[in-house]
């Protein structure tokens, strides 16, 4: 048997219902995992609220860390007793053990506990594709990111400064300030009382910068086009503010400027492409350049606590469920 969450209607935290419903042994090219630590991810909230559809009912959660108890005929890449991380595939990782297919499992290395890789598999993977990929940072650049203090920009404030890249950071409080400088962000904006695109200006004599990632969407969309150089690229990678519309009109009059909406399947495919960016990140952390911890740890059975944190924007960095 496996405890899980179901979701049977849309809506707020409390329709998260923890069941308990049989496992069944893996099948060819599966494995069974036992999980260690759920990560709680925004895009979860999405899906639990319908902004982002799924059939009904269902589970919820993309990413989790554990160790294998058994493996499926045709699996040969892992055996018992393996630790490995995943954030792709169905949704379903709010449970305490799951039956997975083997080709998007992510190997942890020894050197990793399961407490930093539960941080890594979403948010980490995610600042590789954004830095090294969507727009690709070669150093010496100076950048805007949104949302510094969260889960994902404590470690992309960390990789940033491992590439020489100059990162400005907004945050909502003086106390995320502090945290996102302490994790390598060369500027903080504190945007309850501070003007987005005035920093930017000030700060890069003017120029703006070549590129803006925006996980809010819809509340700074018109700070993040404001900020952007001719030619400047914004990354839209989120909207946990609200959806985002753009006139494109608008963006030639502001510079020419180009949009992208990323999402992870299209640069973590095919497998091979999503064990290198594994690599990349993990080899950041045996070297020291990214420490990553969770800022918050919930009991498994406190879920719907844990998204009604995470909504209301009470978390710094990493939130995770421990099993």
């Amino acid at each position: 048997m496996s405890r899980m969450y179901r979701i049977h209607e849309l809506g707020g935290p409390e329709v998260l219902s923890l069941v308990d419903a049989p496992l069944g042994n893996p099948g060819p090219g599966e494995v069974r995992l036992r999980h260690a630590y759920v990560a709680v991810n925004f895009i979860d909230i999405y899906f639990r609220t319908g902004r982002y559809p799924m059939p009904l009912p269902n589970g919820l959660g993309s990413d989790a860390v554990g160790v294998i108890e058994a493996v499926g005929d045709g699996v040969t890449e892992f055996r018992p007793g393996d630790r490995v991380g995943y954030l792709l595939g169905p949704q379903g990782a709010y449970a305490d053990m799951r039956i997975m297919p083997a080709e998007v499992l992510i190997p942890i290395p020894d050197g990793v506990s399961d407490s930093t890789a539960a941080t890594l598999m979403m948010r980490g993977m995610t600042a590789q594709y954004l830095f090294r990929q969507v727009y690709p940072l070669k150093g010496g650049e100076t950048i805007l990111y949104h949302a510094a203090a969260g889960g994902v920009g404590l470690i992309a404030c960390q990789w940033a400064r491992a590439l020489g890249v100059e990162m400005i950071g907004t945050v909502s409080t003086d106390e995320k300030a502090e945290i996102a400088r302490a994790n390598g962000c060369a500027h903080v904006i504190v945007t309850s009382r501070e003007n987005i695109a005035e920093r930017v200006r000030e700060i890069t004599n003017g120029k703006g910068v070549p590129v803006v990632y925006d996980s809010v969407g819809k509340d700074t969309l018109m700070a993040s086009l404001d900020s952007l150089a001719p030619r400047g690229a914004l990354v839209s990678n989120g909207t946990s503010s609200g959806p985002v519309e753009i006139d494109t009109t608008l963006l030639a009059v502001k510079g020419s400027l180009w949009v992208t909406r990323p999402a992870m399947i299209h640069y973590a495919t095919p497998r091979p492409h999503m064990l290198a960016m594994a690599r990349e990140m993990f080899d950041l952390v045996e070297a020291g350049k990214i420490v990553s911890e969770p800022g918050q740890v919930y009991d498994f059975a406190d879920a719907a606590e844990a998204h009604r944190a995470l909504e209301g924007r009470r978390t710094i960095g990493s939130t995770v469920l421990k099993i």
